[in-house]
C-alpha cells in the first residue's frame, strides 16, 4: 500500500506539483533503483553507441535490460534528472546541489580536483521529499541552466554505476552533513531561503562550507518507502582507504570492490588487516556482458558472502582504492537486500589474489 501511495503522489501525470522522486524505465515512481551503464565494446554491436544499461529497482528480482539509452529523457536516469530541468517547475519551490570532481565546465583538468573530494552526485528536493543520486560519471549532469537533460561523452566509453534513492524531507539535512564531510566540488546549486530551516547543512554546502576537521561518519538513512541505507562519508582527514579499515569491519564482511584501476597508486587486495578486501578484475553483470575492471569506471562493493538472513550488502559510491584518494573525501551508500546482493555478487567474476595472480571471486 505504501508503494502504491508513492506512485500516486509522485506520478509524472501529477504536473508541476508532483513530489520529486526516482523513476524507473516505465515512468513509475520508485523508492530506489540501481543502474549499471555498460562499457562500450567494439566486439559487440551496441545499437546505442555504448549507452546501454541494466536496471534494478525495488520491484525487481535482478537486473533487467534498460529499455532506453542513458541519454534518453524517457529512461530511468533521464526522467529522474529531468525533474531538475523541467521548465514548468517553480524553482523557488525546489532545492538542488550538483557536485562532481570533474565538473562539466572543467572536466578532467579541473584545478581543484586534487584537493577536494573525489565524489559525484545530485541532490534534488521539494518541501516534501526528493532524491539523492550517487554516481561515478565525470562531467555529469549538466547545470540546470542547460535547460535539458543529457549524458556526456565522458561517461560513454566505460562502465558507470548509479544509485538513486527517494528520501523524505527530514533526511536531507543529514545527507547535507555527510556531503560536507566529503568536501565535494559543488558546480551548480540553489537552496532557496525557504529551505534553510529544514536543510541548513545543504544550504551551507551550497555556500561551499565544508567540515574540514571531520574524519569520517556513518549513519543510517531511511528512504521514503521505509528502506534503510547506510551512508559512509570520509573527509581528507581520514587519510586511509574507505573500504578495508572502515566499511568492511562496520558491515562485518569481507568485501569485493570494483573501482577505476587505471591510475598510479592503485591499492592491491588486502588480506592482512582483519576483514579481506579483494579488488575485482573481471565483471559479468548478465549473460551477454563481460568485461575487465579496467573498462569499468564504477565504484561499488559487495559482501563476499550473504548473511544467514536478510541477504548480503551492496554499496555504491564515488571513490577509488587509490593512494592519492586516501587523502581525499568520498563515500559510499550501502543496502542489505537479497536480490540486489545476488545481482552484484554474481557480477564479480574474478578478483586479484592477495598473494599473486587472480582467483574466482
Amino acid at each position: 500500500m505504501l508503494f502504491l501511495l508513492l506512485l500516486i503522489s509522485c506520478s509524472p501525470q501529477g504536473g508541476d506539483n508532483s513530489p520529486i522522486c526516482c523513476y524507473n524505465d516505465n515512468g513509475e515512481a520508485t523508492d530506489w533503483f540501481y543502474l549499471y551503464k555498460l562499457p562500450s565494446n567494439k566486439s559487440r554491436k551496441f545499437s546505442r553507441g555504448g549507452l546501454t544499461y541494466l536496471l534494478m529497482d525495488e520491484g525487481s528480482s535482478g537486473w533487467n535490460s534498460g529499455k532506453w539509452s542513458v541519454n534518453d529523457t524517457s529512461g530511468a536516469l533521464g526522467m529522474t534528472l529531468g525533474q531538475l530541468y523541467s521548465q514548468g517547475k517553480n524553482y523557488t519551490d525546489v532545492a538542488y546541489v550538483l557536485y562532481n570532481d570533474q565538473k562539466p565546465t572543467g572536466g578532467a583538468g579541473d584545478k581543484y580536483g586534487g584537493r577536494k573530494g573525489h565524489t559525484k552526485g545530485v541532490v534534488l528536493l521539494d518541501h516534501n521529499q526528493g532524491f539523492w543520486l550517487v554516481h561515478s560519471t565525470p562531467a555529469f549532469p549538466p547545470v540546470r541552466d542547460a535547460g535539458q537533460y543529457s549524458y556526456p561523452h565522458s561517461g560513454a566509453k566505460n562502465g558507470q554505476n548509479f544509485l538513486c534513492v527517494t528520501f523524505p524531507l527530514e533526511q536531507f539535512h543529514t545527507i547535507g552533513e555527510q556531503l560536507r564531510i566529503n568536501q565535494p566540488i559543488v558546480y551548480d546549486c540553489d537552496v532557496p531561503q525557504s529551505f534553510a530551516p529544514s536543510v541548513p547543512a545543504l544550504a551551507a554546502l551550497c555556500n561551499n562550507s565544508h567540515v574540514k576537521t571531520a574524519s569520517n561518519r556513518s549513519i543510517t538513512l531511511t528512504s521514503k518507502g521505509g528502506t534503510d541505507f547506510i551512508s559512509f562519508a570520509k573527509g581528507a582527514a581520514f587519510n586511509d582507504d574507505l573500504y578495508q579499515p572502515w566499511v568492511a569491519p562496520t558491515l562485518q564482511s569481507d568485501l569485493l570492490v570494483q573501482f577505476w584501476q587505471n591510475t598510479p597508486g592503485t591499492l592491491p587486495s588486502d588480506c592482512k588487516r582483519g576483514w579481506k578486501v579483494l579488488d575485482i578484475t573481471q565483471v559479468s553483470p548478465d549473460s551477454t556482458s563481460s568485461f575487465q575492471s579496467t573498462k569499468d569506471h564504477s565504484k561499488w562493493a559487495v559482501s563476499a558472502q550473504a548473511a544467514e538472513a536478510g541477504g548480503g550488502w551492496l554499496c555504491v559510491g564515488d571513490i577509488n582504492r587509490n593512494q592519492a584518494e586516501e587523502k581525499r573525501g568520498g563515500g559510499t551508500v550501502c543496502q542489505r537486500h537479497a536480490a540486489v546482493w545476488k545481482a552484484y555478487r554474481n557480477a564479480a567474476q574474478e578478483c586479484q589474489a592477495c598473494e599473486h595472480g587472480t582467483i574466482q571471486c
